[in-house]
């Protein structure tokens, strides 16, 4: 197919470019042409429209339901419904733009089915890169819902082995504590830093990234001492530890809006007690650090927590929003969930661009996301790994 006609942002953070058109072949954008040589009979004419790369989610949890107590609900539900809903969850995910995901725990690696049945073309969803169970200290934040707890340096490394044996994409390690475990506070480390830095080691050693939930200061250094690919929230970052990513590319991955939407629904709508006040210490600061980080020039990209309260799975547009309210140009927010996101999970040479080579992950939207991201709730086409998933045109 070519699509013509459409302003096209690339993902690399250029300018806009008109007058050009984008041929599909064979599931990747074979080249991309001016307007008028596009008169073959294969000619979806996108006149008005925007077309960018397939946006990136760096941080979800297909398990989790984003209802008002996620926890509860995944405690209640068999193991069957968690996988039929996981399922719904990631077409919803796609038809949304989102083209790819990483899933940061799941439960009894449902997500990894899920993955699987995606890629043989059996069921619409988002090319997913997992983790598994997210491993932690025991008692750690998470060791209820979504984790494998292990103590000392050689349990981590079975523990990711565990992880690797699953079919893990990407391990993820509980370095500190968080908001969705009661009695734990998320400025205390956990992971010690022999326990991270056996189980960066064991990733590897695989040729798998690994992804920290790092909330405390503290907590944060030792991952970076240990060699952490990513960094999720990082809620207390400082200058210098902000410095340290930028020197050593350690990315951040955000998520200001899981924090936000606990905030804004409160107990009124349900949502715990305990989250809802540990979520209202840490909001402003998790700002803070957004914006040191942005300073410092540390690679940020975008991902929302999707699962956790009131933060529902699809589009990561209010995601983007916060990240522009915070200070990010419009452009370097579609950057964050398109070719640096794409980067930071190891997909540049696969997705997150419109370039010759690359999958056909493409969306296009009514508006101008370039000026204001809000325009990418608007969308009218997607095309994910070369297949349509929505046409509304």
């Amino acid at each position: 197919m070519i699509l013509r006609g459409a302003t096209i942002i690339d993902g690399t953070g250029a300018p806009p470019v008109r007058d050009r058109a984008v041929v599909v072949k064979d599931g990747r954008i074979g080249a991309i042409v001016p307007d008028r040589e596009a008169r073959e009979r294969d000619v979806i004419d996108l006149g008005g429209l925007t077309l960018l790369p397939g946006l990136i989610n760096c941080h979800v949890h297909l398990c989790l339901s984003g209802e008002a107590d996620p926890a509860r609900t995944l405690n209640d539900e068999s193991y069957a419904a968690t996988v039929v809903s996981a399922v719904v969850r990631a077409r919803r995910t796609v038809e949304a733009g989102v083209t790819t995901v990483r899933d940061l725990g799941g439960r009894e690696y449902a997500e990894i089915a899920v993955r699987d049945a995606v890629r043989a073309g059996l069921i619409p969803g988002p090319r997913l890169l997992c983790a598994g169970r997210a491993v932690c200290m025991t008692g750690g934040h998470g060791w209820r819902l979504l984790g494998r707890q292990a103590d000392g340096a050689d349990e981590l490394r079975k523990a990711v082995r565990e992880q690797l044996r699953a079919g893990a994409d990407v391990i993820k390690l509980i370095a500190t504590g968080g908001v969705m475990t009661p009695g734990v506070d998320p400025r205390a480390p956990q992971l010690t830093l022999d326990e991270l830095r056996a189980g960066v080691d064991e990733a590897h050693r695989a040729r798998r990234r690994v992804a920290a939930h790092a909330m405390a200061d503290e907590g944060i250094a030792w991952c970076l001492d240990a060699g952490i690919d990513t960094i999720e929230h990082g809620v207390f970052l400082t200058e210098a530890l902000a410095a340290r990513m930028a020197q050593q590319g350690t990315a951040l991955v955000p998520t200001l809006i899981a924090p936000h939407a606990i905030v804004d629904g409160g107990v009124a709508a349900g949502i715990p007690d305990f989250a809802v006040k540990k979520s209202i210490t840490l909001r402003d600061r998790h700002l803070e650090s957004f914006r040191l980080a942005l300073r410092a020039g540390v690679a940020i990209a975008a991902g929302t927590d999707a699962g956790t309260p009131l933060n529902r799975h699809g589009a990561i547009v209010t995601e983007l929003a916060l990240m522009v309210g915070a200070g990010m140009t419009p452009l370097d927010a579609v950057r964050s969930a398109t070719s640096v996101a794409a980067r930071v999970l190891g997909l540049e040479a696969e997705t997150g661009r419109i370039a010759p080579g690359l999958a056909a992950d493409l969306i296009a939207v009514d508006g101008d996301p370039g000026t204001d991201v809000k325009a990418l709730a608007a969308i009218r086409l997607v095309i994910a790994d070369g297949r349509m998933v929505v046409s509304r045109l």
